[in-house]
């Protein structure tokens, strides 16, 4: 073990000795300032929403305006002719398999036969023209203008990437998931195979083609990242009242932390799970499931981790238990910086019967930049508010997606008191999606903080599912496309429904598929939900799906492009990910094509092949 290491305790990981930024908001709610009262709490799901009308009767909602997808002239009313001729013939060439195959290496190819000034002139009139708004905030604005002009707002993504080859991208990866402790004692072979870096999947761009990467460097490289994130935030600040701006956690720190302390809370939570199902309780919604404390204390005594008198002044101390029951939320709340008790880190491992411990043991310089990853998220979530801009946390691998989610959690107990800051990401190809979100909701709700979120289907499916049949640990994706959308309509409905009794609760459904955004529509209006509340968002790639956006957006619903920007010949890798990502998306989809010729012939004809767009 390094000089002066010391076991990470759980205080210094999730809310594990947060720094002030991020201190759990449970005990934030129960600290009532001078002068205030404790807030209400929250309408049980199924009450009344919306007050009354005139002499008591219910007030009919609005009816949400209708949205006419298949209508060519309303969807590129915002485009100029010579856009419509540029996205025919860009996501025509996406359609080509050995040219986007090879996208990389023809740019590359290009660059040199042309010359820079030539290559970027090329790639302003075709494929950086299509999917970036320009080189810098300043070349962006009339883009964003003319979107907001027609309904549209921005995300804005500044997407330069760094170029890594794949030998340089495993190396990095190795050296950043593993800790000094475990390069000297091998202790890295003793966490699970799914939270340990693998050579082989070394390189996380490997079979993800619409998700940016980041590999840690130093801690250097994470302020730079953070700077990033603070132009685009401040950016979003400036260009419109209602924008959102996003970030990766694995741009601001070590992987390694987000890879154990993943392992802690899935252990965690199997350890509950466990003891449930000891207690005749398995099978139920993970909301519905509550362990009799008596029976919980007895079976922790058993096992050795801990005496009656020990576990009840743990539930004591934190007010659990009071009930006679706990459920997973009582659980994970014991993982807390009020919580410094060590033998919380030791759980039994079933098999063998012997205690393992949480988590290994970190030096200090590991353990000071653990804490620069979370004062780097308050510096991020801070401005942000201050901005008025919706900070939306992307969602990653599965292997680092716990603890990002605990992580983002602990944020938004803090910084959406008032109304929702933070958005958390929910992949709604994972298994436990709607577990994950109804229980999101459950805390809020208990907490009294708004719920934010982006529902997504996943951007790493293959890559998954590859990771897990070649290291050999349980596949945690829904195995089919179907099941992965009966999944997302079944979390986008729960939410939706929240959305229609609740006050503190938004959401942003992230889709190309139009049979989902319809899906919502309807629910939306089935609910009474209208457009004008702001509580549902929707959003789609710049150069992608106009058809989708434009008419939502014209039609009074909040709608977002996501807008890259950055310098021509420090996209390419984002431009090559856009070029893949169509070919397999405008295979399915001639809907758009056909439109925008539908589009192209209606101006020929009518003599407006070279009038402005107008609204």
């Amino acid at each position: 073990m390094a000089s002066g290491a010391r076991p990470l305790m759980v205080r210094a990981a999730c809310s594990l000795r947060f720094p002030r930024c991020l201190r759990s908001a449970a005990a934030a709610a129960r600290q009532e300032q001078p002068g205030e009262t404790a807030p209400p709490p929250p309408p049980e799901r199924g009450s009344a929403r919306g007050g009354t009308g005139p002499r008591g009767a219910p007030r009919v909602p609005p009816l949400p305006p209708a949205v006419r997808f298949g209508d060519a002239r309303e969807a590129f009313r915002s485009k100029r002719s010579a856009e419509l001729v540029r996205a025919l013939a860009v996501l025509g060439l996406c359609t080509v398999e050995p040219l986007v195959a090879r996208s990389r290496q023809l740019m590359n190819l290009s660059q040199k036969l042309l010359g820079q000034q030539l290559f970027e002139k090329l790639m302003k009139m075709t494929f950086y023209g299509q999917f970036v708004a320009g080189e810098d905030q300043e070349a962006i604005k009339p883009l964003i203008q003319r979107n907001r002009a027609f309904g549209v707002g921005s995300v804005l993504d500044y997407s330069v990437e760094e170029d890594l080859m794949p030998e340089e991208a495993e190396r990095k990866e190795m050296e950043s998931c593993t800790s000094a402790s475990e390069k000297e004692t091998g202790g890295a072979a003793q966490r699970e195979k799914q939270y340990r870096a693998h050579r082989e999947f070394g390189d996380r761009r490997d079979k993800v083609i619409s998700a940016r990467t980041y590999f840690y460097a130093d801690e250097t490289k994470c302020d730079q990242h953070m700077d990033t994130f603070l132009r685009c935030i401040e950016a979003s600040g400036s260009s419109s009242e209602d924008s959102f701006s996003a970030i990766k956690l694995t741009a601001l720190g070590r992987p390694q932390f987000l890879l154990q302390f993943s392992e802690v809370l899935m252990k965690w939570r199997r350890f509950f799970h466990q003891m449930a199902a000891e207690q005749g309780k398995a099978g139920l919604a993970v909301v519905e499931t509550k362990l009799e404390v008596k029976k919980l204390q007895e079976t922790l005594a058993n096992l050795g981790i801990a005496t009656k008198a020990e576990s009840q002044h743990w539930f004591t101390g934190e007010d659990l238990g009071m009930s006679g029951t706990m459920d997973l939320l009582d659980w994970n709340s014991l993982i807390d910086s009020r919580t410094k008790l060590s033998k919380l880190l030791l759980i039994p491992n079933m098999k063998t019967g012997q205690l393992e411990p949480l988590l290994s043991r970190f030096t200090e310089e590991e353990d000071l930049q653990m804490k620069r990853m979370l004062q780097r998220m308050d510096v991020l979530a801070t401005r942000a508010l201050e901005l008025g801009v919706r900070l939306m946390v992307d969602a990653e691998q599965t292997y680092f997606q716990p603890a990002i989610s605990r992580l983002t959690l602990e944020m938004q107990r803090k910084f959406n008191m008032e109304k929702a800051v933070i958005f958390n990401t929910f992949q709604c190809y994972l298994k436990e999606a709607y577990d994950n979100v109804t229980m999101d909701v459950e805390l809020s709700r208990r907490e009294g903080w708004h719920f934010g979120a982006k529902l997504v289907r996943g951007a790493y499916m293959e890559q998954e599912q590859a990771r897990a049949a070649q290291v050999g640990y349980e596949d945690l994706l829904n195995p089919t496309y179907e099941e992965t959308s009966e999944m997302y309509k079944r979390c986008l409905d729960y939410v939706l429904e929240e959305i229609k009794y609740s006050q503190k609760v938004s959401m942003m459904v992230a889709s190309h598929n139009e049979d989902t955004v319809k899906f919502v529509l309807c629910r939306m209006a089935e609910l009474g939900i209208h457009p004008s509340e702001k509580k549902v968002y929707f959003g789609q790639l710049l150069g992608m799906c106009d058809q989708i956006t434009f008419p939502l957006g014209q039609a009074g619903y909040p709608v977002y492009k996501y807008v890259p920007y950055g310098p021509v010949n420090k996209v390419l890798p984002y431009l090559s990910r856009r070029a893949l990502e169509n070919r397999g998306f405008m295979k399915r989809a001639k809907r758009e094509r056909q439109l925008l010729w539908s589009e192209l012939k209606r101006r020929l004809i009518t003599g407006s092949l070279f009038c402005n767009p107008s609204h």
